[in-house]
């Protein structure tokens, strides 16, 4: 027996981080919006934890106990006291250390994938648990569509989505680690007070209405400076996305990839061809959202 789950990358809308915790982390104030491109996560019984990957970046995925799948298979196995028997084959077309949750869509398909495959039959209250204790960005790579995390980002609410908006996603040469990208933000931020974060109530009317427009007017990434400071390369590639007409251009997450805004599928097409003829990143891909969370195949 196999089973496949299929989980979608995800762009930030808005990434608001208030001030550095007693804990490390920040509270956030973080709209997801699960986009059209997906890996796939297929496991097979095996005698012991085995994690293979295929696809593009996969030589950049860890094979061993740090991988997030891997530890959303044990976590699953220790709660239910059994060993975690099971080989992971990673399916990869999400990029990789890109700031759109490549990891953490790992992890939700491997636990969907894990309790489909030993018939553990977790509630989904405890599958969003379990995501919430591997990582701040896993519980929305289970839930998919959009919604609004709160606390470390791991605290959601499901938000309405009137329409489907376009993007292009362009990947940058390299990869850059989310823990930098926030000590940068600390760094950066030390001599200013910063405030509580808060959802932007224009952005989450546009989402709602599925107004493009209206939603390129309202999204923020407060680790978009940090982002820059850590990869300034990345400057021209938002400049190239504006210059060939994209409604609003903004860094990914954590980066390095950047996301561009588009009015329509055909503009969404114009766009990812500038930005490749522009040299300024190693790819670009068309896709739309919302898309569903992690789905068994």
């Amino acid at each position: 027996m196999t089973v496949t789950v299929r989980v979608p990358a995800k762009v930030n809308v808005q990434l608001a981080v208030g001030p550095a915790r007693p804990d490390g982390f920040h509270d956030l104030a973080n709209v997801f919006l699960a986009v059209g491109l997906y890996d796939e996560v297929t496991a097979t019984p095996a005698d012991e934890l085995r994690i293979t990957c295929a696809g593009p970046d996969a030589a950049q995925v860890p094979l061993d106990a740090t991988n997030l799948a891997a530890r959303a298979a044990l976590a699953l196995a220790g709660r239910y006291g059994r060993t975690a028997g099971v080989h992971l084959h990673i399916a990869k077309d999400i990029p990789v250390a890109g700031g759109m949750a490549g990891g953490s869509a790992d992890a939700a398909g491997a636990l969907l994938a894990c309790d489909a495959l030993w018939g553990t039959g977790a509630p989904r209250e405890e599958l969003l648990d379990i995501c919430a204790e591997l990582g701040s960005d896993v519980p929305f790579s289970l839930v998919g569509g959009a919604a609004l995390g709160t606390g470390r980002g791991e605290r959601l609410r499901t938000l309405e989505v009137g329409g489907t908006f376009h993007w292009v996603f362009a990947v940058a040469e390299g990869g850059l680690s989310t823990p930098a990208v926030y000590r940068e933000f600390d760094r950066l931020t030390a001599h200013v007070t910063v405030p509580g974060p808060a959802a932007s109530q224009d952005l989450l009317d546009a989402l709602a209405k599925g107004d493009p427009a209206a939603l390129a007017a309202a999204v923020s990434n407060d680790l978009q400076p940090a982002a820059l400071s850590l990869f300034p390369a990345l400057a021209d590639t938002l400049d190239a996305g504006r210059e060939a007409g994209s409604l609003a251009a903004l860094v990914s997450g954590s980066g390095p990839t950047t996301a561009f805004l588009a009015r329509d599928a055909g503009s969404a097409r114009e766009i990812a061809d500038a930005l490749l003829a522009s040299g300024t990143c190693r790819t670009a891909r068309v896709t739309e959202g919302p898309a569903p969370g992690a789905t068994l195949l």
